[in-house]
């Protein structure tokens, strides 16, 4: 009889009978490979398990605690959302229902411009999960273009993938002009280059979560469509905690605690993406860029402003009219008849403060930073509180180096990147050194590809954990961004460190270097918060509005159990205020209890109570933040020097 020899993931080979499937690899295995597997990986590609395998070929088994293995069904759970939706709601048509960051979704477009309630995704996750049980299997079949068009004649959205057939739908498509669809009833079939798991049947640990408008193809002139949102995980255990993870979140909303907490508003009077602080919020603002200022003047910056509007020319030559325009706000066509547009940016403004003076080899490093506030256009869609908005502002800084300089001031700056996110309360980090656009980019290949080996470098000497991503970087250069764990283990991206060789090119950038002759530099763009506003928003999301003490913009709250208590308790809080400790206190116009409660919901690290006892022998009684039980009886003094021992050891 025939055989065919393939390869393992560990080198060791395995004989098979010709004919022989991924799934007959996986049985010869061992027998809990083969119930646990869901795809196969076959020189390099992903193919179903019922695929037989060529002579020759290396092949990985894929099983649900992968991350290809989750990718895959939630791949399948979209597929099996879709049947369940064009069963339960005839003349529906569907479009396009990709796997994502820990879930998937799928695209509809119901009759007469009807849209999903929430009992309709009760019925529709019951639906799936009569479809789960049957266990149907996915089986894959190829056919020519046309007669794709012809099977998804009713339709459109389907159709238009196959009739454009180009890289970005490449995922629905088989190659060569060939359709690929996968039928996993009688009644039902799906565009999709596949894989798939087995049967519906291996799928089951899914919720769906909730439905939003999306436009097709994302473009807001073609048809506004319905979109589900759903999670799927490997097993019970995972989906549940997943959903834990999900109510936390939503307890932690910025925009949510921001409002709740008197911190930041958004008024319907400003329009979407712009905010106003409050005194609180305003406050710890201020210690956040109070302390980035005092950090940046330690390590050698020089501060700078620039105006919030330029004109176009200035964009013209930094290349932001040609590369960024979508996302910067519209013109300003002023009486001089020239056209000035609002600063999507800060960088250009810090060229033009470089090149307005001979620079010296002697002058490098040149730091310069600013808190400037910029304003881009994004989409009303896009905005989200203060994580996404259009104004916001950054603290941004513009090294100029020598090429020499590169490696050590990198090095440098991720060591300063790091230390001033740890003592906001971060402690993992994972970055992304992103590479060369492949459309929209400026300048030589040999630049990008030295700035991008010395991004990687600087990773590497930093022995910080990183991903690439292919063509991510700007126009400009590579980056590196930096992202954070927060509390409940959530990533988010913060820090950005840019390497330019080609904006100092643009506004001709000089120095005179030691052989007297005039040389470029090289410019490093970094934000450390990336923005002001997001960085609240996060902080507030990290401590569930619970701000360390140093950040909080009341540390202390003073209450007399009663009238008579007043005065002591006024004492205390000059007391408190004269070593910069920040308290006040709630009048005995209410009950006890009462201002208790509402002072914890304000999450004040500490709130004292004083009376007769504390009159008598200078104490207090101290309710921490946390804390179980309150501790009574405590001298003034030990509270005192608590307090600022602890806003000292937070920074």
């Amino acid at each position: 009889m025939a055989e065919i020899h393939v390869t393992l993931p560990d080198g060791s080979p395995r004989e098979l009978e010709a004919g022989a499937t991924a799934a007959d690899l996986a049985a010869s295995i061992g027998k809990r490979l083969a119930k646990d597997a869901l795809v196969a990986v076959v020189d390099g590609h992903e193919r179903d398990l019922s695929d037989p395998l060529p002579d020759g070929a290396r092949v990985e088994i894929v099983t649900p605690e992968s991350d290809r293995g989750l990718f895959t069904i939630r791949h399948s759970t979209a597929h099996v959302l879709a049947q369940a939706v064009l069963q339960l709601f005839p003349g529906a048509t569907y479009a396009i229902g990709p796997p994502i960051e820990h879930g998937f979704y799928y695209d509809f477009e119901l009759p007469d411009g009807a849209t999903f309630s929430q009992d309709d995704l009760t019925r529709i996750e019951a639906t799936m999960r009569q479809i789960i049980a049957a266990n149907q299997p996915f089986i894959r079949h190829e056919v020519s273009a046309a007669e794709g068009v012809e099977l998804f004649r009713n339709h459109p959205y389907k159709r238009e993938i196959i009739e454009r057939v180009d890289a970005a739908d490449a995922s629905e498509v088989a190659g060569d002009g060939a359709v690929s669809y996968y039928r996993n009833s009688d009644t039902f079939i799906d565009l999709c280059r596949g894989p798939h798991v087995p049967a519906t049947g291996r799928l089951g640990h899914f919720a769906l979560q909730r439905v939003a408008g999306a436009y097709w193809r994302g473009d807001h002139t073609r048809p506004m469509l319905q979109r589900i949102y759903g999670t799927a995980w490997a097993t019970d255990k995972q989906l549940k905690e997943h959903l834990h993870r999900l109510e936390e979140a939503e307890k932690r909303d910025h925009r949510k605690l921001a409002v709740e907490l008197d911190l930041v508003s958004w008024p319907d009077e400003l329009g979407p993406g712009l905010a106003v602080w409050h005194p609180k919020g305003a406050l710890v603002r201020k210690l956040m860029e109070d302390y980035s200022r005092s950090r940046h003047q330690d390590g050698g910056y020089q501060f700078v402003y620039s105006p919030h509007i330029a004109k176009s020319v200035l964009w013209e030559t930094s290349g932001h009219l040609g590369f960024y325009k979508d996302s910067m706000y519209p013109s300003m066509d002023l009486d001089d008849g020239v056209r000035y547009y609002p600063k999507p940016m800060n960088c250009p403004f810090h060229l033009l403060i470089y090149r307005s003076s001979q620079r010296s080899y002697r002058d490098l490093p040149l730091r310069l930073f600013e808190l400037g506030t910029v304003y881009r256009y994004e989409l009303s869609g896009a905005v989200h509180g203060l994580m996404r908005s259009r104004g916001f502002t950054q603290d941004d800084s513009h090294i100029f180096v020598t090429l020499d300089m590169v490696d050590e001031e990198l090095a440098s700056l991720l060591d300063f990147v790091l230390s001033v996110l740890r003592a906001f309360g971060f402690h993992e980090f994972q970055a992304k050194l992103s590479t060369k656009p492949l459309e929209k980019s400026v300048g030589d290949d040999s630049l990008w590809e030295l700035a991008t080996t010395g991004l990687r470098r600087a990773l590497e000497r930093a022995g910080l954990p990183y991903v690439v991503d292919e063509g991510g970087g700007a126009f400009y250069g590579p980056k590196i961004d930096v992202d954070v764990r927060d509390a409940i283990g959530r990533s988010w991206q913060l820090s950005t460190l840019q390497l330019d060789f080609n904006m100092p090119a643009r506004f001709g950038l000089e120095y005179i270097g030691p052989d007297g002759h005039a040389h470029q530099p090289v410019m490093i763009h970094r934000a450390l918060f990336g923005s002001v506003e997001r960085f609240f928003g996060v902080l507030v999301e990290h401590y569930a509005g619970a701000f360390p003490i140093w950040l909080s913009p009341v540390q202390v709250r003073v209450l007399p159990v009663a009238a008579a208590h007043e005065d002591y308790a006024q004492s205390v809080i000059t007391r408190l205020r004269a070593v910069g400790v920040r308290a006040d206190r709630d009048e005995a116009d209410e009950p006890l209890g009462k201002r208790i409660r509402k002072a914890k919901l304000e999450k004040i690290p500490y709130i004292l109570v004083v009376g007769d006892s504390d009159v008598a022998a200078t104490t207090v009684g101290v309710n921490e933040r946390g804390a179980k039980d309150p501790d009574r009886d405590v001298p003034l003094d030990a509270f005192v020097a608590r307090v600022v021992d602890d806003v000292a050891a937070m920074r």
